[in-house]
C-alpha cells in the first residue's frame, strides 16, 4: 500500500475561519472529497462579500444601470408619458426610492446568505456561529457566547484562514455611519444624497460614484492621481473619465483629501492644497486592511507582511504546511472569483487532488461601472514597459451594429497576441456586459489560443461577440510579423 492510500485510512478534519467566498469553496471541496469540515464565522455564511459588499453594492449598480436606461431609452424612439385629467400628455421624471432599493439588496444578501449555508448544510458541513483564533497549527478557539463568555474548540489536520478585509478608516475622516460613510454603511441611507463627495477613484470609489450619479445624485470625485482607476487599462480609464463628465460629475485629479468634518448638515472635505469642498454625504474608498489581527496567526508562526496580508504560494499555503489561507487577507489578487479558487485549490492540496496552481496572468476581473471594464491577462503598459513582446489591437465598440441598435456611445474591445506565434494573451473590453463579454477571451488565454484559431469560431450576426472575432481576424497577420521583420 503506498503513502497516498495510508494518508486516507482515516478520515481527514478540515477546520476553517471565514464564510465568504474563500471559506465557503472550501468547505464545499473538503465535503465533496469526504472530510469532515468545520466552518467558523461570525457574521453569516457568505461573509462581507455577501453581506455588505459584492452582492449589495452590484445590486444598487443594477438598479443605477435600471435608471439609464429608461432614461436613455428616448433615443431608441421609446417615451414615457403621463396625461392630466384634461388628456393632455405630461413626460414624468425618473424618482428613486433609496429605501425601496437598500431594503430590496440587503434582503436579496441575506437569502444569497441563506441559500448558501443551506447549501454547506446539505454538504455535511458544520458551522458555528462565532469568533474564530487559531490555537497553533492544532485547534481553532471559537468564542460563541455573549461577549466571548463561551468557548468551543476544533482541532483539525488542515486549516483555512479565510477572514476577508474591512474598509480602511482614515483618523482624520473618521466614518460616523451618518455622513461619513464607509462602503458598508451606505445602505442606511433613507433618501437619495444631493451631493455625494467620494475619496478614492479606485475600483469601490469609482463603481460607487458613478452608480450614485447615475441614480441621480451630484457627485464629486477626489482623485489623488492623475486619472481614475490608476493602474487599469489607460484606455478604458479614459472612456470612463469622458462618461463621468458627460453624466455630470465633477473629477478632482491630482488632489488628496486630507480632512473630513461633519457640518450642521453635511460634510467639508479639506484637501492638502487648501481647498474645501461642501457636499451632504462623504463616501470614504481609500482602500481596506486584511482582518488578520488577534485571532492567532503571529503565534501560528504564520507569515504575514507589514500591511497584516497573509504571505501564501500559488496553492494558497502559507508558511506553516498545514494551515492555507484564501482571499482579500492574503497577498494574493483582492477578488471573490479568487478568493473562491484559492479555497478549492487549497483543499485540493491538502487532501492530495489534482491541484492547478493559480496563475495571476490567467485570472479575469471586472470593474461594474457604466460601460463595465473587464480585463484578463497581459496588458498594453505590459507592452510599453517591455515586458512582453505583443501585438495589441483596439476596435472601438461603437462600429458595432448591435452596439448601434442599442444605442451604445461608449466601448471598445482590445486584443493582445504574442508576436510570432499570434497566440492570444490578454485583454480588455470596455461596455455593456463586459463582464460577460470577457469569457470567451479569458478561454483563449487559458487554452493559449491564437487569433486565427479565435477568429474561427462562429458569432452570432449580429452580436457584441462579434466585436471579439472582428477584433482577432483583424490580427490574422501577427504571426507573420516576425518573419517579415
Amino acid at each position: 500500500m503506498d503513502a497516498m492510500s495510508l494518508s486516507f485510512e482515516r478520515t481527514q478534519s478540515v477546520a476553517i475561519i471565514g464564510g465568504g467566498p474563500g471559506g465557503y469553496e472550501a468547505a464545499l471541496a473538503a465535503a465533496q472529497l469526504g472530510a469532515e469540515v468545520t466552518l467558523v464565522e461570525r457574521a453569516g455564511v457568505g461573509g462581507s462579500a455577501v453581506i455588505t459588499d459584492v452582492v449589495p453594492s452590484k445590486t444598487l449598480i443594477a438598479t443605477a444601470d435600471a435608471a439609464i436606461a429608461i432614461a436613455g431609452a428616448g433615443d431608441l424612439g421609446v417615451q414615457l408619458f403621463a396625461k392630466t385629467a384634461e388628456g393632455k400628455p405630461l413626460k414624468p421624471e425618473i424618482a428613486i426610492n433609496l429605501t425601496a432599493v437598500n431594503k430590496r439588496l440587503l434582503a436579496l444578501a441575506r437569502q444569497q446568505s441563506d441559500d448558501m449555508r443551506a447549501t454547506l448544510v446539505e454538504a455535511g458541513v458544520r458551522i458555528i456561529s462565532g469568533h474564530g483564533r487559531l490555537e497553533g497549527d492544532t485547534a481553532v478557539i471559537v468564542s460563541t457566547g455573549p461577549g466571548g463568555t463561551d468557548f468551543d474548540r476544533v482541532e483539525a489536520d488542515t486549516f483555512v484562514v479565510s477572514v476577508g478585509a474591512s474598509p480602511r478608516e482614515l483618523p482624520t475622516a473618521k466614518p460616523d455611519g451618518e455622513r461619513i460613510l464607509t462602503w458598508t454603511q451606505l445602505y442606511d441611507m433613507k433618501s437619495l444624497p444631493s451631493h455625494l463627495i467620494v475619496v478614492g477613484s479606485g475600483v469601490t470609489g469609482a463603481e460607487f460614484a458613478g452608480a450614485y450619479m447615475n441614480l441621480g445624485a451630484q457627485v464629486t470625485l477626489i482623485s489623488s492621481r492623475e486619472q481614475v482607476l490608476p493602474g487599469e487599462d489607460a484606455d478604458a480609464a479614459a472612456v470612463l473619465e469622458r462618461v463621468f463628465k458627460r453624466g455630470g460629475m465633477k473629477l478632482l485629479s491630482k488632489a488628496r483629501a486630507d480632512k473630513v468634518e461633519r457640518t450642521e448638515d453635511g460634510v467639508l472635505v479639506t484637501l492638502s492644497d487648501g481647498r474645501t469642498i461642501e457636499g451632504s454625504h462623504c463616501l470614504m474608498a481609500v482602500g481596506s486592511i486584511p482582518n488578520t489581527a488577534g485571532i492567532g496567526l503571529e503565534e501560528a508562526g504564520i507569515q504575514l507582511t507589514e500591511s497584516g496580508h497573509i504571505q501564501v504560494n500559488r496553492v494558497a499555503r502559507t508558511s506553516v504546511p498545514n494551515i492555507y489561507a484564501a482571499g482579500d487577507c492574503t497577498t494574493f489578487m483582492p477578488l471573490a472569483s479568487v478568493a473562491a479558487m484559492q479555497g478549492r485549490t487549497a483543499v485540493f492540496h491538502a487532501l492530495g487532488d489534482v491541484v492547478i496552481p493559480l496563475e495571476r496572468r490567467r485570472i479575469t476581473s471586472n470593474i461594474f461601472t457604466a460601460p463595465e471594464i473587464a480585463t484578463i491577462g497581459w496588458q498594453e503598459k505590459d507592452v510599453e514597459e517591455g515586458l512582453i513582446n505583443a501585438v495589441v489591437h483596439k476596435l472601438p465598440l461603437t462600429s458595432n451594429p448591435r452596439a448601434k441598435m442599442m444605442g451604445f456611445k461608449d466601448g471598445f474591445v482590445k486584443l493582445l497576441a504574442r508576436q510570432g506565434s499570434g497566440t492570444v494573451i490578454g485583454g480588455v473590453i470596455v461596455g455593456p456586459r463586459a463582464s460577460e463579454l470577457i469569457y470567451p477571451i479569458a478561454i483563449a488565454v487559458e487554452r493559449r489560443l491564437t487569433v486565427d484559431q479565435l477568429s474561427r469560431v462562429f458569432a452570432v450576426y449580429p452580436s457584441l461577440t462579434g466585436s471579439i472575432t472582428d477584433a482577432a481576424r483583424a490580427m490574422h497577420i501577427v504571426d507573420r510579423a516576425n518573419e517579415d521583420g
